[in-house]
C-alpha cells in the first residue's frame, strides 16, 4: 500500500555530504539529521496537534445519532378514568412494538474557561517546543564543532609524527653509516633505533585512535556508521578562526534557557488566571432535530416519521467545588515561585559559565603563541644541532634531545589549537551567540 511506504521513510537521511566535507557542511547535516534535533521536530508537530485539539472545542460539534428499540414488553402507565371516576384507575400500555429514532444534534461553544485557556496559551506554547529544538541545535554545533576539531588535531598529530619518523630514519642511516666507518661508537646507532621505534609506537597508539574519533562524529552528525566520512580543512583558517572578542559583555536574554524560563513563566500565568477564573460559567447553545418512527410491524416502521426538533443555550455555574479550585490556584502560585528561583539560579550559572570559559579561553590563547614561538625555536635548534653534529661539534644525545624538543613542540602547538578552538565555542554558547531562529 501507498501509505504503508510513505510511513517507512521517516528515518533516511536529509541531503547527502560531499566526499571531502567541510566543518560547515558537518554541521548542516547533523542540523537535519541528528536524532535529538529530529525528535524535537516531531515533539514540535505533536504539540501543533495538541493545540489544534485544544481550539477544536470553539468550532461546532455535530454529532449523529441512530437508534432501533424492539419493546418485547410494552411500558406500562396508570391514568384515572375520567368518564367514570368510581371504576377506579385505568391501565394502558404505551408505544408500539418497533421504534427508531434517527437524529442529528449539534453544540457551540460560547465560552468555557478550558478553552479560554488553550487559546490564550497557543503562541507560548509552539514558542517553548521551538525553543527546545533551538537548545537541541545549539548542542549539536557545539559537539560536532569538538569532535571534528578533535579529528583534525589527531589528523595533524599523525602527520608530525610521520615528518618525525622520516627525521628519525635517516638519522638511523646517518648513525649506521658513521658506526661502519669507525667515526662513532655503537651506542648512536643504538640511540637513533630505539628514537625511531618509539616514535612509530606513538603514531601506532594515535592511529588506532581515530576510528573512535570518527565513530563520535558520525554519531553526532546523525550519520549511519557504515558511511565513509573524509573530512577537509585549512589549517590557516583554522588559526585565523581562533581570534574572538573578549569585551563582549554577557547578556543574559540571548540565552535560550533564559528565554524557555520566561516563556514558562508566561505559560505559568496562563495557567494561574484559569484557576483563578475557575468561577465563571459555561455558555454553550444547542440544537436537537429527530425523526422517531413507530410501528407495530417491522416492515412498515420507516413508513411513517414522527419529527421533533429543539434549540437552546445551556448554562453551567461551579456553585461549589470543595476548595479544589483554590488548592490548584495556591498550587499553581507556588510553581510560579519555583521558575523565579529556576530564573535567579541560571542566571547564576550562566555567569560562572561564561567567567570560567572565558578564562579558559584567554588562558588557551596565550599559551597558543608561546608554543608557536617555541616551534620556530625548537626547528632552529634542531637544525644547528644537527649541522654542528654532522661536523662533529655536537654528540648524537644532543640531537636526539633537540628532535625530541621539536616533536613536543608541534603536537603542543596543535593541542593549544584544539583548546583554543574548543574554548571559544564554549564562550561564544555562553555568551548566547549561536542562535537559530525559533
Amino acid at each position: 500500500m501507498p501509505w504503508l511506504s510513505w510511513a517507512q521513510k521517516s528515518t533516511q537521511p536529509i541531503g547527502t555530504l560531499p566526499p571531502q566535507a567541510t566543518l560547515q557542511q558537518c554541521i548542516e547535516f547533523a542540523l537535519n539529521n541528528q536524532p535529538a534535533v529530529r525528535q524535537a521536530r516531531l515533539n514540535e508537530q505533536i504539540g501543533e496537534r495538541n493545540i489544534r485539539i485544544g481550539l477544536s472545542y470553539w468550532l461546532p460539534q455535530i454529532n449523529g445519532t441512530g437508534i432501533y428499540t424492539r419493546n418485547i414488553q410494552l411500558p406500562t402507565s396508570v391514568l384515572p378514568n375520567f368518564t367514570d371516576p368510581s371504576a377506579g384507575q385505568q391501565i394502558i400500555r404505551i408505544g408500539l412494538k418497533n421504534t427508531s429514532t434517527v437524529g442529528v444534534g449539534a453544540t457551540q461553544l460560547l465560552f468555557n474557561n478550558d478553552v479560554l485557556l488553550a487559546a490564550r496559551s497557543v503562541r507560548a506554547t509552539r514558542l517553548n517546543y521551538a525553543q527546545t529544538t533551538a537548545l537541541n541545535k545549539i548542542d549539536v554545533v557545539t559537539n560536532v564543532s569538538k569532535a571534528f576539531y578533535d579529528i583534525l588535531l589527531t589528523q595533524e598529530q599523525l602527520r608530525i609524527l610521520l615528518e618525525d619518523i622520516q627525521r628519525q630514519e635517516r638519522q638511523v642511516k646517518d648513525a649506521r653509516a658513521q658506526y661502519e666507518q669507525g667515526i662513532v661508537d655503537k651506542t648512536d646507532f643504538l640511540r637513533a633505533e630505539i628514537s625511531v621505534k618509539n616514535a612509530y609506537a606513538q603514531r601506532r597508539t594515535v592511529s588506532t585512535s581515530m576510528s573512535g574519533k570518527y565513530a563520535t562524529l558520525k554519531q553526532l552528525m546523525g550519520l549511519a556508521p557504515e558511511n565513509p566520512l573524509n573530512l577537509t580543512y585549512d589549517t590557516l583558517q583554522m588559526v585565523k578562526e581562533t581570534a574572538l572578542d573578549t569585551t563582549q559583555r554577557l547578556a543574559y536574554e540571548k540565552r535560550v534557557e533564559i528565554q524557555q524560563l520566561q516563556t514558562q513563566k508566561q505559560l505559568q500565568r496562563f495557567q494561574i488566571d484559569y484557576y483563578r477564573f475557575g468561577f465563571l460559567p459555561s455558555l454553550s447553545g444547542f440544537y436537537n432535530y429527530n425523526r422517531v418512527y413507530q410501528n407495530n410491524n417491522f416492515s412498515d416502521l420507516y413508513s411513517r416519521a414522527f419529527p421533533n426538533q429543539n434549540a437552546g443555550l445551556q448554562l453551567a455555574l461551579p456553585i461549589f467545588t470543595g476548595t479544589r479550585r483554590l488548592q490548584n490556584l495556591k498550587i499553581a502560585e507556588l510553581q510560579d515561585d519555583q521558575l523565579d528561583l529556576s530564573l535567579f539560579d541560571t542566571r547564576n550559572q550562566i555567569n560562572t559559565e561564561f567567567e570560567q570559559t572565558m578564562g579558559t579561553y584567554k588562558g588557551a590563547l596565550n599559551e597558543l603563541a608561546v608554543v608557536q614561538q617555541n616551534v620556530a625555536d625548537a626547528k632552529e635548534v634542531y637544525r644547528i644541532l644537527n649541522l654542528q653534529y654532522r661536523e662533529g661539534i655536537r654528540t648524537f644525545l644532543d640531537v636526539i634531545i633537540a628532535e625530541t624538543d621539536l616533536r613536543t613542540a608541534q603536537l603542543n602547538y596543535y593541542n593549544a589549537l584544539f583548546s583554543v578552538l574548543s574554548s571559544k565555542l564554549d564562550v561564544e554558547r555562553a555568551l548566547g551567540n549561536i542562535t537559530f531562529n525559533q
